[in-house]
């Protein structure tokens, strides 16, 4: 299964395991699955940083680049297509971040891991949800 991790399943899985539901954590532990990782994500995780909202250490190009070699994590290209894509869904709120990630699981096929429950109800695209 190829798996794209929401911003914050990424950041749950790296620093506060626990908090994926049981079924959620065997499925990303599964060597045979592949973790995603949107460089919205690592975009949300500059916002929070610059706003004071959080702090990784070492500095943040290397957190994250630990973070995605531990985690094994692939990067999921942001392409035109992508960026086309969020037009296309019914996405329920305006979160630009959230439409990047919700397209990519789309164009990639890709399914998304979140807890998100606006982004749970989309139909247009596979959805493990962290509940």
């Amino acid at each position: 299964m190829k798996l794209l991790l929401d911003t914050h399943i990424w950041l749950w899985m790296a620093l506060d395991p626990n908090r994926l539901a049981s079924r959620v954590a065997k499925v990303v532990d599964d060597p045979e699955n592949e973790l995603w990782l949107s460089s919205i994500s690592v975009w949300e995780l500059t916002v929070l940083c610059r706003k004071g909202r959080f702090r990784t250490l070492p500095e943040l190009p290397a957190w994250v680049a630990n973070t995605m070699g531990e985690l094994k994590l692939i990067e999921a290209p942001l392409t035109v297509e992508v960026a086309l894509a969020i037009s296309a869904l019914n996405l329920p709120h305006n979160d630009p971040a959230d439409g990047f990630i919700a397209a990519t699981a789309k164009v990639f096929g890709l399914t998304l891991v979140t807890a998100d429950e606006q982004l749970a109800k989309l139909a247009d695209i596979a959805v493990l949800q962290n509940r």
